[in-house]
């Protein structure tokens, strides 16, 4: 299926919130048959998988291939998208400007063998940054500066139109405000209807009245789903980026922003200073910054709500140690107050 008309797969794709919750029973009866897929592909005698926690909306397994260690991830809703391959091109195309990424050691998109897709990338032998996070062990001045050093520099590739990308990496949009107001009344009338929002006209209002703000002529790569469980390396250096699958062509302030769905001014700054280190700040980045990050936060409360995020414990990717999901249902609520009062007022980022 085509993406045309997806803001962000995860809550507008046709199956929505498929795969984000537990899933054990579908794995075990996928397993077997992607095994013997794998055998075939890869020419191996005997592939064994180990089922391994993806944080996604994909199964995921851990195995070794031709003596090269590899993850699995498989995507079996029923919409048969095929996207695994696109990120496959996203992935070289990012390793090429100068940041590592995962190498694609296969992929089977076409279903014509077994009933879903699969992909294997090369496995990087470190956690993802959020454990170190988590830890509190995370060299946080030094990992956010490398952060925005590494978006800076997959900002680089400019791509023709906006949105979601085709197989030919193209935004399937004519505009980028096009895709950015794509879905959003859908989203602000299903929070409403949820009892999690209630002026969403006011918010609104306050986007249009900064529509001017969109009017990009070129996009650039955004990873459009920057958090640090995309980001493996060791407590003090990044290894790898991973999961461009939601990558879109649109505007530079839209990575920077998502950071701020989860961290302070401070990890945010240092973002910033490595991001200066390689390309200036875009212009108007404030107003930008508070419009992307308000943006993002409608989309990450309706996969929250959607997804029944709010009722998990401290083991999930997302809460805290010693936090429940009524503590991330209350971190959301004050980050979209927060980017509303920074669109509003053109607050110093330093209010995060």
């Amino acid at each position: 299926m085509s993406r045309r008309d997806i803001h962000y797969w995860k809550c507008d794709r046709p199956a929505a919130f498929h795969g984000t919750r537990n899933r054990s029973q579908t794995d075990s009866q996928i397993s077997e048959r992607l095994a013997e897929e794998l055998q075939r592909h890869f020419s191996e005698q005997e592939v064994v998988l180990h089922p391994t926690a993806a944080q996604g909306n994909h199964l995921a397994w851990t195995t070794d291939i031709a003596g090269k260690a590899a993850f699995i991830r498989v995507e079996d809703g029923p919409e048969e998208d095929r996207h695994l391959a696109v990120e496959g091109l996203v992935l070289d195309r990012v390793r090429d400007a100068g940041v590592r990424t995962p190498r694609v050691l296969g992929c089977d998109v076409s279903r014509s063998r077994v009933p879903f897709a699969w992909q294997a990338l090369e496995r990087i032998p470190a956690p993802d940054l959020n454990h170190w996070f988590k830890a509190g062990t995370l060299e946080v001045p030094r990992i956010a500066f490398d952060i925005g050093v590494a978006v800076a520099k997959w900002q680089e590739i400019g791509l023709e139109g906006f949105g979601t990308l085709d197989a030919s990496l193209r935004g399937h949009r004519t505009s980028y405000a096009d895709y950015f107001h794509l879905r959003l009344g859908e989203h602000l009338h299903f929070l409403k209807a949820r009892d999690f929002l209630t002026d969403t006209d006011g918010i609104l209002v306050e986007v249009e009245g900064h529509s001017a703000l969109l009017a990009d002529k070129r996009g650039c790569l955004v990873h459009k789903d920057m958090a640090l469980w995309n980001i493996l390396g060791s407590a003090n250096e990044i290894a790898a980026f991973i999961d461009f699958d939601d990558a879109i062509s649109g505007d530079p302030v839209d990575d920077l922003s998502l950071l701020a769905c989860f961290h302070d001014a401070a990890f945010l700054q240092q973002t910033l200073e490595g991001y200066q280190s390689v390309r200036p700040l875009p212009v108007e980045f404030r107003r930008r910054f508070w419009l992307h990050l308000l943006r993002n936060m409608i989309v990450k409360a309706v996969i929250r709500v959607g997804a029944g995020y709010f009722e998990r414990g401290e083991g999930f990717f997302l809460i805290g140690t010693g936090r429940s999901g009524g503590d991330l249902r209350q971190m959301t609520h004050h980050r979209l107050a927060l980017a509303l009062r920074g669109l509003r007022e053109d607050s110093d980022t330093s209010i995060l």
